[in-house]
């Protein structure tokens, strides 16, 4: 069917409202690694407790609610759902402001995973059903850039903020903004027509429940599943780097908290840069052949990885160097989203869209939320004591050293990915 030039400027508005609302809540998530100097003073944390904050609580909050409110959002309306979950996570994110000690701080974390727990898998079904599989790679590359604009946000701004109103203030206005652009949400946009879905609905076994079955039926087909774990080997490297670079250029380079902020928001750019333009790439590539639908997460990895270390490993001495390696590893870190949530939409059946985002976006959330910055707080706390004030360089090093397996998924991904598309694509599987 054609698309009238209303119905392609309403979708184009859903996708920037869509993205400015994952912006705002990506924002929210990582504002704490800007303000971690402040807060850790005020406080006396030690890196381990700050990774437990910013992680162990937003972990375990999506990792019970995750797959269940997916699974919600491939039987219900999703415009609804998003809306109160990134609306209800803004305001607890707001509660943070009051927050006497790491309880506080790491409930509210906890609270406002609620809004990706419930907005990141309903907001790619959505875009699923607005675009074309020929466009859809460009449309997930521009929600991606939700994440990478909310970073760059939280550089340019919190240290402003913080600097102006204090982290407090700073951490009860993002959530506050994060509960206008929802409510924006549920009274301008209207829910797209899923007309496959219930038809789809009723060949699934009613003895099965539906949560166990769709999440089963995802995990053992081999094409998702290697793409899950690339996606998670990947998730651990790029959150933790993006939960501790501030920090690391403030100590490593002798850098005040507005020139870190100011190099890692250029950083931030150039991630934007890359999603948007691996998102055109995979679109264009993959029409004249599939597997670009899964090169271009291998080649996004595997260039992650060799710029990636060479920043962490180059001597503190050739500044320009490790700058130069930190910023190409910021242009490819997210080569590898757009392309993989529009491949998983082309290959899973439409009921369980959303729920196959979300084991990718709960994949990241226990092991790159939760995992990442624990593991790489406790282990700067650990080679601080054999590498003084190295520590967290080398701690670094480690989680960086995941895009490896990484590497290994998205590849074995690429064999079977050719066949999985052909055989959702085949006349029998559309009349299933």
């Amino acid at each position: 069917m054609t698309e009238t030039p209303s119905s392609n400027r309403s979708r184009l508005y859903v996708l920037a409202l869509l993205t400015a609302l994952s912006a705002m809540t990506f924002m929210d998530r990582q504002i704490l690694a800007v303000l971690l100097q402040p807060i850790k003073q005020e406080f006396g944390f030690s890196d381990l407790q700050i990774g437990l904050i910013t992680g162990l609580g937003f972990a375990l909050t999506f990792g019970l609610l995750g797959i269940p409110l997916g699974r919600l959002a491939d039987r219900h309306e999703r415009r609804g759902l998003i809306a109160w979950c990134r609306g209800i996570g803004g305001c607890i994110a707001a509660l943070g402001a009051l927050a006497t000690g790491a309880g506080g701080l790491a409930a509210s974390r906890a609270g406002a995973a609620l809004g990706d727990a419930g907005g990141g898998a309903a907001s790619m079904s959505i875009l699923a059903d607005l675009y074309a599989p020929t466009e859809r790679s460009r449309a997930m590359s521009v929600f991606g850039v939700g994440a990478a604009l909310g970073a760059l946000l939280a550089l340019l701004l919190g240290p402003l903020f913080a600097q102006w109103w204090g982290w407090r203030v700073t951490l009860v206005i993002i959530g506050l903004g994060v509960v206008l652009l929802s409510l924006v949400l549920r009274f301008t946009v209207q829910e797209p027509v899923r007309a496959l879905t219930q038809a789809a609905m009723s060949h699934e076994d009613p003895a099965v429940k539906p949560a166990q079955s769709a999440v089963k039926l995802i995990w053992n087909e081999p094409v998702t599943r290697f793409m899950i774990v690339g996606a998670a080997c990947a998730l651990i490297a790029g959150l933790s780097i993006g939960s501790w670079n501030v920090a690391l250029l403030a100590r490593r380079f002798d850098l005040n908290l507005k020139q870190a902020g100011g190099i890692s928001a250029v950083a931030a750019c150039l991630s934007v840069a890359g999603s948007l333009f691996s998102g055109w790439l995979t679109d264009r590539l993959a029409r004249g052949d599939v597997r670009w639908q899964i090169r271009i997460p291998v080649i996004g990895v595997g260039m992650a990885g060799l710029f990636g270390l060479a920043y962490l490993l180059v001597s503190d001495e050739l500044f320009v160097l490790s700058l130069a390696c930190m910023l190409i590893y910021s242009f490819f870190t997210a080569w590898w989203a757009p392309a993989t949530y529009a491949a998983l939409s082309l290959v899973v059946p439409v009921q369980r869209r959303a729920t196959a985002s979300a084991m990718v976006l709960m994949s990241g959330a226990l092991l790159g939320n939760g995992l990442g910055p624990i593991a790489a707080g406790w282990l700067s706390d650990v080679l601080n004591t054999v590498w003084q004030g190295q520590g967290l360089r080398y701690a670094l090093v480690v989680m960086m050293c995941t895009l490896l397996p990484g590497l290994w998924a998205f590849t074995r991904a690429l064999a079977y990915y050719p066949g999985a598309y052909r055989q959702a694509h085949s006349p029998v599987a559309v009349v299933a």
